[in-house]
């Protein structure tokens, strides 16, 4: 569903962004390509990918590989730049693409063939390109409103749990969202209103969240750190917009990095506001390394990595068997029926969709 200390998998952004020249590496190793005979395997993602440094190590020592991380921005400015630079890529493996923006990536060639060893144990729900295997699927999350406990306390009022409840009139000037546009999970939550509401429906409801008062920013960051009240950034910034479009994962990540930890989350989820949102990673097309690539996405699946990955990145993992701490089901479980959509319409529809959107609320 995409964190670090900023809380989340995926709070990224998409579209046609301006691409950065260059993105920053984790390793020590930053010069030089893969390779064919390289021991040296290098996977670009977005700025929230993060794992345990002894998990990885292990995994250098068992393949005999030395793993480059090349952080590229956000997951939608990564994956632009990715098919730009497909006939010469910065490395050769790709995670980070979601179902989103999935269809933008196998359209324009972004990724070769290669089933990955323990596929087979991925639950079949997240199994997208059975035919080809382009990508394989890692992790999952879910993008839903969060809200501040303390604000609707104060004010004794009840928080909303539903898209139906954020258009009444007692909520009006309180949510914060992202763009869709140029964020991951402001999309998302678009396309939860797409599922929602339908074809003939979505629109409407987002001109009554408009006159609502909606406020929209560019990406997550800022609007999770800067305008929400509930987050500790948003405490300090002296926010005052109690209800955000984030992750359902959100709320431990504020208990597991606070500093003494509350006995209970500060925030809350919307239960019925939810967008199921699926992470895959996928063998670039020009990969010097193919053999490296390949024991890499290999890697991602296995179970010490999914296992690693939810207070790393605060997602869920996708591999059957998987354990997740306590801690993070105990703040923060996964929503129990989030808004889907299948990858075909989102394909044929997204950027009408967006395009739509924002003449919609951003005029």
């Amino acid at each position: 569903m995409s964190t670090t200390k900023k809380f989340t998998a995926v709070a990224v952004g998409l579209g046609l962004l301006t691409l950065a020249a260059c993105g920053s590496s984790d390793s020590d190793d930053q010069a030089g390509g893969s390779g064919s005979g390289s021991k040296t395997v290098t996977l670009v993602s977005h700025d929230s990918f993060a794992y345990t440094k002894d998990v990885l190590q292990a995994f250098e020592k068992e393949s005999g590989y030395k793993v480059r991380v090349l952080k590229d921005g956000d997951a939608g400015q990564a994956v632009n730049k990715a098919i730009l630079t497909k006939d010469n890529p910065q490395g050769d493996v790709f995670f980070g693409v979601d179902n989103t923006l999935l269809s933008r990536a196998l359209d324009n060639g972004l990724f070769q063939s290669y089933e990955a060893k323990g596929s087979d144990q991925i639950l079949s729900e997240y199994r997208v390109d059975q035919d080809e295997h382009r990508v394989t699927p890692i992790d999952s999350g879910d993008i839903c409103v969060n809200y501040d406990k303390a604000y609707f306390t104060k004010n004794k009022l009840t928080p909303p749990q539903s898209f139906d409840d954020l258009v009444k009139p007692e909520y009006k000037n309180l949510l914060v969202t992202e763009n869709a546009s140029t964020s991951s999970p402001g999309l998302g939550f678009l396309l939860g209103t797409a599922a929602k509401y339908g074809d003939d429906g979505w629109e409407d409801y987002w001109k009554k969240l408009r006159a609502n008062g909606v406020k929209v920013v560019d990406g997550w960051e800022q609007a999770y750190n800067e305008e929400f009240s509930g987050s500790a950034g948003g405490k300090k910034a002296k926010a005052d917009r109690p209800l955000v479009v984030s992750y359902a994962s959100s709320p431990p990540a504020e208990v597991i990095y606070a500093d003494p930890k509350p006995k209970t989350a500060p925030t809350g989820v919307a239960a019925d506001t939810c967008f199921r949102q699926v992470e895959y990673a996928g063998l670039l097309s020009n990969a010097e390394n193919e053999k490296g690539g390949k024991a890499l996405i290999d890697f991602l699946v296995s179970k010490t990595f999914q296992e690693d990955m939810p207070l790393n990145m605060f997602v869920y993992p996708v591999a059957e068997g998987a354990k997740v701490p306590a801690e993070f089901t105990k703040y923060g479980p996964a929503a129990e029926d989030p808004e889907t959509l299948d990858p075909a319409k989102i394909a044929d529809n997204r950027d009408q969709w967006v395009k739509s959107w924002a003449s919609l609320v951003l005029k």
